[in-house]
């Protein structure tokens, strides 16, 4: 006898995905694709900067991801575009359920020749005991450039909740013309928990933060290293900040306490990449100041 199968004892889950195209028009860059499934969402683009430029806001209105969520977003940045995405709020990771089932947020960003893409969101909040696997892979051809961000803040540290549970898989990787040039990648979990306390580890502080900027032509002049070195020198008390350059590009890293301050450093940052590795002036999102 065949028994009724109990939908309560079977895992949720709540894909998403969303896939822009951006090409060069007459008028400029302009958002001539957007297809989505599921909770992701980008209403349209904006253009602060003159229509050379998209900027376009990633839209999640659950506001965070639970156990069985699976998020893909992919961006096909067109020839000789330019385009700026970011999001409205912090993303959140929150507590897995006991069946320990992961959450997944995939980003595949594919930048065409002579075109540019900047990754700016804000930060990433990982609840205790979240299962957390995000992937932000970029994709660039001849002449492209990319530049982007991704802050992490581990717990819950205002309201004392430090994560001392679940697990955190990041990746943010880059391939140029189909050849693996930068590829950073952090795990913490059971097995792997000491180096959150530790001196070569996280030194017990919450928030990390990675940005990468490139590929430069030629190595970034000493004028440019010179001023971002002294920008990472600004940090506030128990911040940590230093730049490296690994082959074509300028990578940022942050440790600290505060994720506000980790975007802030990133931002100061941001603003003396650009103009060199853009030939554009910094011009930060509307979306950040409401």
């Amino acid at each position: 006898m065949n028994h009724p199968l109990d939908l309560r004892l079977l895992p949720s889950t709540w894909p998403a995905s969303l896939t822009l195209g951006f090409e060069r028009g007459q008028c400029g860059t302009v958002l001539k694709r957007c297809t989505h499934s599921g909770p992701l969402y980008v209403q349209k683009a904006f253009y602060p900067e003159g229509r050379d430029l998209a900027h376009a806001y990633l839209l999640h209105p659950p506001g965070g991801m639970v156990s069985g969520d699976h998020l893909e977003v992919n961006v096909q940045a067109g020839e000789n575009t330019a385009v700026l995405m970011t999001t409205p709020g912090a993303g959140r990771v929150y507590r897995a359920r006991v069946d320990r089932t992961a959450q997944y947020l995939h980003n595949q960003v594919e930048v065409a020749q002579g075109a540019s893409v900047e990754w700016l969101p804000l930060e990433t909040i990982v609840y205790p005991d979240a299962q957390a696997v995000l992937n932000t892979h970029f994709n660039l051809q001849a002449n492209s450039r990319c530049i982007a961000w991704d802050v992490i803040s581990l717990g819950l540290p205002a309201s004392g909740q430090v994560f001392g549970t679940g697990s955190l898989q990041q990746t943010m990787q880059v391939h140029l013309e189909g050849r693996l040039v930068l590829r950073e990648r952090m795990l913490l979990d059971r097995q792997s928990r000491d180096t959150y306390a530790a001196m070569a580890g996280f030194q017990g502080k919450p928030v990390c933060g990675l940005m990468i900027a490139g590929p430069f032509d030629v190595a970034p002049n000493d004028a440019l290293e010179s001023a971002l070195q002294a920008q990472c020198s600004r940090t506030h008390e128990g911040d940590l900040a230093a730049i490296t350059v690994v082959g074509k590009f300028v990578v940022v890293r942050f440790l600290g306490l505060c994720s506000n301050r980790a975007r802030q450093a990133f931002t100061q940052c941001w603003k003396l990449l650009r103009p060199v590795l853009l030939n554009r002036p910094a011009c930060e999102p509307r979306i950040w100041r409401t």
